[in-house]
């Protein structure tokens, strides 16, 4: 699928992990602060808090631990419901197992359970209706909750302004029309949430609009200079000295644009923000950077501007690049949004960094970078490793454009906790032959050294070469495997083979390859973050 949206239930539409997902809530373990939840009301209420927006559409299980004999929230998991009732029970299963399993690697095993289930009607359903029907989805969660010897001590259906309990049946407490939600910020847990300067942010649907393909008139200019950079800048990236000339081209304007940014004065409301950010980018500069960073080491580069004064600017403009990723070019948009997903996350944004990873995923389910990231953030691990690999790129980089070519690393080195690849072989794997059956094509080039050192797995090299659509190539010469001076090879770019370039962005993707979970492992087919 090449829409980098969400797809209801989809493998990649969630977030599993032993951890909380979203900022740390008033009452828990390293807080002072204690706040006690007695009613499904206040429940009901915290869950926006618990997870640091408000989830549409949403299964989220809340893992509870026993402390002093008093329930303490631990980590939360959040999947879209499924379309298909006939998937709900192997969504149950995903997601309680995937949060029991994340918890259980960090050695707190839940006591207990607390399912949402929120969905707002559909058109001339009422909010009774809905908890009616999903019903079914709540027992299966309840059931392999218990088939994990965990008790769901609540379930909530959260609909169209009301709740209701799925485990209560007093008309006192839990009336059959449900109970109207309180005024949004009202509660003793949203006063606890302000005072300790928390957040709610609005819905996963606004963040992502943020990263959305432009859908107006623009996006036909941005289309067609797409197009024009495409056949400009193909020929140069099929030679190995063109390919390094693009790609300290590419980093230039990347720079220059940041630069750009940087200076504009700042602008209040998220929408009027990304507004003037598109205007201070020109279409041929943007389709020159979205090519550009199709090539793995020059993303590699650029993902050094991570932290510090650069990660603000450097977030706004993969957040604008992702917006220009139209038409046939969508699955390009891979790229920025891996970037603006690590960025958001080095910067202690995670909600943001999960959400564009995910999305990354839903544009090109084998981009491995995004996928390792992914695993990485809903995983909780410390972003620090993966910024010291990219300073180090970074540092080596420079000192090899400086002294030339020859202080250019020839064997494997481990430095700061990243460990160097083995060599890869001379020949490119046999699947790297075009099959004229297919319009994409396979071919070896440079690639990411980060994306390697970061996998634990075999591959083979391989990287995108952007495409335009008046191309109607369907088989190309192999790429040279040379490097820019500072890159290496990357040794794969997803398992089973190296990812392929296309005759035209808009070309198929390959059918009936089931891809890994990026959190549980789980194998499952295509679908988008």
């Amino acid at each position: 699928m090449t829409n980098h949206g969400e797809t209801t239930g989809s493998p990649e539409n969630g977030d599993i992990s032993g951890r909380g997902t979203g900022p740390r809530t008033p009452g828990g373990e390293d807080d002072g602060q204690q706040v006690t939840l007695r009613s499904p009301a206040e429940l009901a209420d915290a869950l926006p808090y618990l997870l640091g927006y408000r989830p549409e559409d949403s299964i989220v299980l809340v893992a509870l631990h026993d402390k002093d004999g008093r329930g303490r929230f631990g980590g939360r998991a959040r999947l879209g419901i499924p379309a298909n009732p006939d998937d709900w029970p192997s969504a149950a299963r995903q997601l309680a197992h995937g949060l029991v399993t994340g918890s259980e690697r960090r050695g707190t095993r839940p006591e207990q359970m607390i399912v949402f289930l929120c969905h707002e009607p559909d058109r001339g359903e009422s909010g009774r209706q809905v908890k009616e029907r999903l019903g079914p989805l709540a027992r299966a969660l309840r059931l392999e909750c218990g088939a994990l010897d965990i008790p769901v001590v609540e379930a909530l259906c959260v609909s169209d302004g009301r709740f209701w309990s799925y485990c209560c049946d007093d008309e006192g407490c839990c009336p059959a029309e449900g109970t109207p939600m309180g005024l949004p910020g009202t509660s003793v847990l949203a006063a606890a949430a302000t005072y300790a300067g928390l957040q709610v942010r609005g819905t996963l649907r606004e963040l992502r609009a943020r990263l959305q393909p432009w859908e107006h008139s623009a996006g036909r200019e941005q289309e067609a200079a797409l197009d024009a950079a495409g056949l400009a800048l193909i020929p140069r990236i099929l030679d190995a000295e063109g390919r390094c000339e693009v790609a300290e081209e590419t980093l230039g304007l990347a720079g220059r644009l940041l630069g750009r940014l940087a200076e504009a004065p700042p602008v209040p409301g998220t929408l009027p923000a990304d507004l003037r950010d598109d205007e201070l980018l020109g279409h041929d500069e943007a389709a020159a950077l979205i090519l550009g960073l199709q090539d793995r080491t020059t993303r590699d580069r650029a993902a050094g501007w991570m932290e510090g004064d650069e990660a603000g600017p450097a977030l706004r403009l993969w957040r604008a690049l992702a917006r220009r990723c139209v038409g046939a070019y969508r699955e390009h948009a891979a790229a920025p949004l891996t970037l603006a997903g690590w960025v958001a996350w080095s910067t202690g944004d995670e909600l943001e960094g999960r959400e564009a990873l995910a999305m990354a995923l839903g544009a090109d389910p084998d981009y491995l970078f995004a996928r390792l990231l992914h695993q990485a953030c809903n995983e909780g691990l410390d972003p620090e490793s993966i910024r010291r690999c990219l300073r180090s790129e970074r540092e080596d980089h420079g000192r090899a454009t400086s002294d030339g070519p020859a202080v250019v690393a020839t064997e494997p080195r481990q430095r700061d906790g990243c460990e160097a690849p083995a060599a890869e072989p001379a020949n490119p794997d046999p699947e790297a032959v075009p099959s004229p059956r297919r319009r994409r094509t396979r071919a070896p080039g440079t690639g990411g050294a980060l994306s390697r050192r970061l996998r634990t797995e075999g591959g083979r090299p391989g990287r995108r070469i952007p495409h335009p659509r008046a191309s109607a190539v369907s088989a190309r010469p192999a790429v040279d495997g040379g490097t820019c001076p500072g890159g290496a090879d990357e040794g794969g770019t997803r398992p089973g083979g190296a990812r392929p370039g296309t005759a035209g962005p808009g070309a198929g993707r390959r059918r009936g390859a089931s891809q890994p979970d990026a959190r549980t492992g789980r194998r499952g087919g295509d679908g988008e973050g």
